[in-house]
């Protein structure tokens, strides 16, 4: 139950996890599953960053332009204009509201105790929790404290950027109305997003200010330069090898000007910081157990963190700067929980499940830009840099039949990284319309390392965008 001041609550629980967005729940949820007392704690909404502000809200945003890209290549279909009203409106929907009724109770009907305030480490097995009542609670672990907070945006210190009143994910992807004229600074992952779903839903100007030479960099570089073309082609502006050098929003309602190092001056109604995004460990106590107090919580395969003795500690998700991405911070909290379980059992807990292997492979990611993009394991510069044996192969998915299919002007990329010594793939990128589900396939052949040998004989259906599959192992030369 959701802790009210003046309710009596048990002091001690096996298990207390601080943070309750997707890693943490997960965390809690499977720790009591089998038998352990666990409470969470949230200072926010129960649902957590992914649940309100990021993942979900962001796709219910982009799914109206994606699907009206993908209607426009069928002829004889023809799309309306987008309501940006109404997708503003489903939008709401997604996120409940953003009331987290719904997700608190599904974590009562886990058996897991919700605890509503800030928590912070007191000290080994310790936590307190500034409650909304503003009381202090004191809370014992049994067992383990798990760290699920999640991360923050960062805000560059560019003169007068913080007073400028900039949105950050949670203003984009919670925005009343669409912008007519946004300012976007960065070129990562939610700044081609909302670049491309603001445009989209009708916003008149929008401009992409970026450090870089192009977007998305820390993928294979056809992956920035077909979202780069198709973004300019939509009738967004982008900036590369741009520094913004001040902001100045004189009403704090009205428009804002963005001074570029290159001596241009752009005016909007919005600016959106997208330039990364820090783990939030700043007032999580980590210094009461012997932690640097800024920065991501080291660990271990088991989720453990490093440094601290007894192995009572654990962090999940963004929080120990791993991977940071929702469905790897819920694979973490699993790991992580069913080694706490196994620990309180006084069982094995080195099992290969109750080790993190994923992270070091490369974490599965999928982009929702129009064309997506979709990549898992290492890309050709990380298996070079990394003295591997690598031989590339890619293909243009505009040449499959079932990409043909799906409309006039379809086109993809697809690139598999292959060790070539062990004949196994290091790594596969795809960018296209709708390839987003390819990539479990993918995600399946680089983790289990499975021979080209053998996937081979996996035969993919005829007409569909899955036969690339079949098409890059005979650009291998099987």
């Amino acid at each position: 139950m959701p802790y009210e001041v003046g309710v009596p609550m048990p002091d001690e629980f096996d298990v207390i996890v601080i943070g309750a967005g997707p890693a943490g729940e997960v965390a809690a949820g499977r720790a009591a599953a089998a038998g352990l007392s666990v409470a969470v704690v949230e200072k926010e909404l129960a649902g957590g960053e992914c649940s309100y502000w990021a993942c979900i809200p962001s796709k219910a945003l982009l799914r109206p332009v994606d699907l009206a890209g993908e209607a426009g290549r069928v002829p004889g279909v023809e799309m309306a204009p987008i309501d940006a009203k109404a997708v503003l409106a489903w939008r709401d929907s997604m996120v409940s509201g953003y009331d987290d009724s719904g997700q608190v109770r599904w974590i009562e009907s886990a058996g897991v105790t919700l605890v509503r305030g800030r928590g912070r480490l007191a000290g080994a097995r310790r936590v307190e929790v500034e409650t909304q009542g503003g009381d202090t609670r004191a809370l014992t672990a049994r067992q383990a404290v798990v760290l699920a907070t999640g991360s923050t945006a960062v805000i560059p210190p560019v003169p007068g950027l913080a007073d400028a009143r900039p949105w950050t994910n949670r203003e984009a992807t919670g925005a009343r109305a669409v912008p007519g004229r946004l300012v976007v600074v960065g070129g990562g992952v939610v700044a081609s997003e909302m670049a491309q779903a603001m445009r989209g839903l009708g916003a008149r100007e929008v401009t992409m200010v970026v450090r870089g030479g192009g977007l998305l960099e820390r993928l294979e570089p056809f992956a920035g330069e077909m979202v780069a073309a198709s973004l300019t082609g939509q009738g967004v502006e982008l900036r590369t090898n741009e520094n913004v050098e001040k902001v100045e929003r004189p009403d704090p309602e009205g428009e804002v000007t963005v001074r570029l190092a290159s001596g241009r001056t752009l005016v909007a109604d919005e600016i959106l910081v997208a330039t990364g995004r820090r783990p939030a460990t700043g007032d999580l106590g980590l210094a009461t157990v012997g932690l640097e107090e800024r920065g991501p919580v080291r660990v271990d395969g088991s989720m453990r963190a490093t440094g601290v003795g007894d192995g009572w500690l654990y962090a999940i998700g963004d929080v120990n700067g791993l991977s940071p991405l929702t469905h790897m911070g819920k694979y973490q909290g699993r790991v992580c929980a069913d080694v706490i379980v196994a620990r309180s059992r006084n069982a094995a807990d080195d099992r290969p499940s109750m080790r993190d292997r994923a992270d070091g492979m490369g974490a599965p990611q999928v982009i929702f830009t129009d064309p997506q993009v979709c990549a898992v394991g290492r890309t050709e510069a990380q298996a070079r840099a990394d003295g591997l044996d690598v031989r590339v192969v890619e293909y243009d998915m505009g040449q499959v039949a079932g990409g043909a299919l799906l409309g006039e002007g379809y086109r993809g990329r697809a690139k598999a990284v292959v060790d070539e010594r062990r004949r196994v793939l290091l790594g596969v990128t795809f960018v296209a319309p709708g390839a987003a589900e390819l990539l479990h396939a993918a995600t399946i052949a680089v983790t289990a390392q499975v021979p080209l040998d053998d996937l081979w004989h996996a035969v993919p259906s005829f007409p569909t965008v899955s036969e690339v599959w079949l098409r890059l192992l005979e650009e291998y030369g099987l």
